[in-house]
């Protein structure tokens, strides 16, 4: 069973679609999007993605990628 990342298509269009791009290329992740997610104070706020159900925050593409890799190294599955 992969780790399930889900994002919001509004984060998406914030610049959270290069993380998805990149998620979306690694075969041990699931990656969905979806219209709303309904954290909408959270996607005005900045990027995030839910890993697993949790969220994940951060200010740049690059350090939200970083942060998604490091919930799911720290929160295995089994």
């Amino acid at each position: 069973m992969n780790p399930l990342v889900e994002f919001c298509i509004s984060n998406l269009a914030k610049g959270a679609q290069e993380t998805y791009e990149i998620l979306e290329n690694d075969p041990n992740i699931d990656v969905l999007e979806y219209g709303c997610l309904s954290y909408c104070t959270v996607c005005d706020n900045g990027l995030y993605a839910l890993v697993n159900g949790d969220i994940v925050e951060a200010d740049t593409p690059e350090e939200l990628t970083k942060k998604i890799y490091q919930y799911i190294e720290e929160n295995p599955l089994f």
